[in-house]
């Protein structure tokens, strides 16, 4: 005897998590299931990645340390001689680092080194030589030519070029990469020197323009001073306006703000309060923190409890009407009595506070609505003298800073150190910085394990198929009676079948074992089995599961109900001259479309001819007298129905049998059409025992499950 391990059987453990959870099992599942893509992809990219790198030109970098100020030392500042950092420092540094990526330093370096004549740039000099003769017709100003080629060269210097700050420090690295080595030291070394030319030019012609600018701006100012000032004076006046102070609010105004805070504690304070009144008035107030607390009710407590229990003590001797025992009683109750007028006065304490906390609160109320009409007229007229006041401070600041600054252009004639020094001057690489071969495969690495990854998550995503019983059952809401493992190329389900300890002959007989148990009275009498579409095993199936139910001496009958793709005389190497349709039409009568297998003790009937309308004839009276006959000559009707979608044969068919069961075959039923043929089977009220799952492959990774068979007493097979 054999027995079967079938984990689709067993509990699911939890239900349908919630959609929110990350489901990392679920994750490891589909990689395993698609390993084989995951390395592909990688083993590509890292490959294209290896190749890239040993084909790539070397690159060689060179660098240049620079050590920027913020200022330099000036010989008469009044403020102190050596350089003090400003709040704008990073504005400052971040401007430097600008410059020194600008396209007018980087023209001055190529003027300095003279590149358009470097082997390096010729194939460039040549393509902008005939584009310029192109459109010129060959007639081009040798100064043009010059201007053009310089100004070509611009952007291969700054793709060149990296600014390499160092934190925490003044320092900034000039790098420059190039393929030749001598070429990167060059530039790098020319970059720096240029750029303190530079600024030492931008210093002197700011200074001098400084000046002049200055003075003429310094009287404009001084008239727009004047009249912006005695604006604001006529205006104050008029309007009756009086400022307490520069960035301070009215005087009605910090009356309000301080009775909005005040309000805002005393409403702490009322809500607090509240608090404790609701709880006292909820209950028997035992439960407050001034009863817990209060030591002459926790005393009273006490006494009664003794009290109480030299009561319930005395009880088992005396009646309750005797003198010893009333007088404890009223002791007891003289004592409940103290305990309650007690409790009383805190409750009455609480409300008295609560009371006075709100009283207050409407006060508070009743004051800042009187202070916000006061605000809201003075801010109406604010509003002009604000935008004279903004003006004047404005033209005040602006007129003071450029008196000031004139002053010292003055004094101190702008004359100081250079701010940028050189620190450390490039040297002719010795290694190539670029490419880097460890770093190129590490990313590589990286990039084809997440793009293996991603393409597997979207193929997952993308296939709508049922692959395990675990999914078949979470899709259809019914149990999977069983699962039927995938055949190889050169087997047949008869060979099979035949061999009776193999895993598919096996799977056959659970599912029998699981229909036994489907009804209270045991098998079935009437048994759908249907699909889908078309090809998903419903045959295969129909005809293992009634000779599995003849083997166990019950009296079976196989129909072939497809009355438009009919297959099961094909499979059994039967007569179809006369079968179902037959019967149906009225031409034979039902015995005399049953035919017998010889080996066995089950019958067949056949489709038989193709009816022009199939469903005229499964709508009929005829099929349901068939069905009434058929179960009083055998105990199980297995009909070997239709696929369900397009059609409308199985839900009529449906309707005929007692059980119903739903093929579906792994990795080829998709998940849509399934829940389209179980709404259209259950609209006919069809009784849907359960879902079989074929053509599964017991071999397959990823998804957790075990479909293992295993013989009582032999070997695995």
């Amino acid at each position: 005897m054999s027995t079967v391990s079938d984990e689709s059987t067993l509990p699911s453990g939890p239900s349908r998590q919630d959609e929110d959870e990350i489901d990392l099992l679920q994750y490891w599942r589909i990689l395993r299931e698609r390993q084989w893509l995951v390395l592909g992809v990688l083993g590509a990219v890292v490959l294209l990645t290896l190749v890239f790198t040993l084909l790539a030109t070397p690159i060689y970098r060179a660098g240049t340390t620079l050590q920027i100020e913020r200022d330099t030392i000036q010989v008469t500042n009044f403020e102190g001689v050596s350089p003090v950092d400003a709040a704008g420092d990073g504005d400052f540094y971040q401007t430097q680092y600008e410059l020194l990526k600008s396209r007018s330093l980087a023209l001055r370096v190529i003027q300095d080194l003279e590149l358009v004549e470097h082997p390096q740039y010729a194939d460039r000099i040549e393509a902008v030589d005939e584009a310029l003769a192109e459109k010129t017709d060959g007639e081009v100003v040798p100064t043009t030519r010059q201007q053009a080629r310089e100004r070509a060269l611009v952007g291969q210097l700054q793709q060149a070029l990296t600014i390499e700050p160092i934190r925490n420090s003044r320092l900034v690295k000039i790098n420059f990469d190039s393929p030749d080595p001598r070429l990167a030291a060059r530039v790098a070394n020319t970059y720096a020197d240029a750029f303190i030319a530079s600024n030492l030019e931008r210093r002197f012609d700011a200074s001098a323009y400084a000046t002049k600018y200055l003075e003429e701006r310094l009287a404009q100012l001084k008239a727009r001073l004047e009249d912006s000032e005695r604006a604001v004076v006529q205006f104050s006046a008029q309007e009756q306006i009086v400022s307490v102070g520069d960035d301070q609010p009215s005087l009605s105004a910090q009356s309000l703000s301080q009775l909005n805070n005040a309000l805002g504690a005393v409403q702490d304070q009322r809500i607090k309060t509240e608090a404790m009144w609701r709880q006292a008035t909820s209950g028997s107030g035992m439960g407050l923190p001034q009863v817990v607390e209060n030591p002459l009710i926790q005393t009273l407590r006490e006494q009664r409890a003794v009290l109480e229990s030299e009561y319930q003590e005395k009880l088992g001797t005396y009646k309750p009407d005797y003198p010893d025992m009333v007088r404890l009683r009223g002791q007891i109750e003289e004592l409940d009595r103290q305990v309650a007028t007690e409790v009383g006065n805190i409750r009455t304490a609480i409300e008295t506070q609560y009371r006075s906390a709100l009283a207050q609160e409407s006060l508070l109320r009743d004051q800042i609505s009187g202070l916000k009409g006061d605000v809201l007229d003075l801010q109406g007229r604010s509003i002009q003298y604000n935008i004279l006041k903004r003006e004047a401070d404005t033209n005040r600041e602006i007129y003071d800073a450029l008196l000031q600054r004139y002053k010292e252009i003055g004094v101190a004639g702008g004359v100081g150190a250079n701010n940028i020094s050189v620190i450390d001057r490039a040297v002719v690489p010795n290694g190539r910085h670029s490419p880097r071969l460890a770093l190129n495969l590490a990313v590589g690495l990286l990039l084809g394990l997440f793009g293996g990854v991603l393409l597997a998550f979207l193929l997952h995503h993308l296939d709508r198929t049922v692959k395990t019983p675990a999914a078949l059952r979470d899709l259809t809401g019914r149990p999977v009676l069983g699962v039927i493992p995938l055949l190889g190329e050169n087997t047949t389900p008869a060979q099979a079948a035949a061999d009776l300890r193999s895993p598919f002959a096996e799977a056959y007989r659970s599912v029998r074992t699981a229909l036994q148990f489907a009804t209270p009275h045991g098998l079935p009498h009437s048994l759908l089995i249907t699909s889908a579409n078309a090809t998903e095993g419903k045959t295969t199936s129909a005809v293992e599961l009634a000779r599995n139910i003849a083997q166990l001496g019950k009296r079976v009958v196989l129909v072939d109900a497809d009355l438009r793709n009919p297959s099961l005389h094909r499979v059994l190497g039967l007569s179809n001259g006369v079968g179902l349709s037959s019967v149906l039409s009225g031409a034979v009568e039902q015995g005399s479309a049953l035919q017998r297998l010889e080996d066995q003790k089950l019958s067949v009937m056949t489709s038989g001819p193709l009816p022009p309308s199939p469903p005229e004839l499964l709508a009929g009276d005829r099929l349901t007298a068939l069905m009434q006959a058929l179960r009083a000559d055998f105990d199980v009707i297995v009909l070997d129905g239709p696929p369900v979608l397009g059609l409308a044969d199985a839900p009529l068919l449906a309707h005929q049998a007692e059980a119903t069961v739903l093929v579906a075959a792994a990795e080829a039923t998709r998940s849509d059409a399934l829940q389209i043929a179980i709404q259209r089977l259950t609209s006919v009220r069809a009784r849907i025992l359960g879902t079989l799952l074929t053509r599964f492959d017991l071999k397959r990774k990823g998804e957790g499950y075990s479909y293992t068979y295993y013989s009582y007493g032999g070997d695995k097979d």
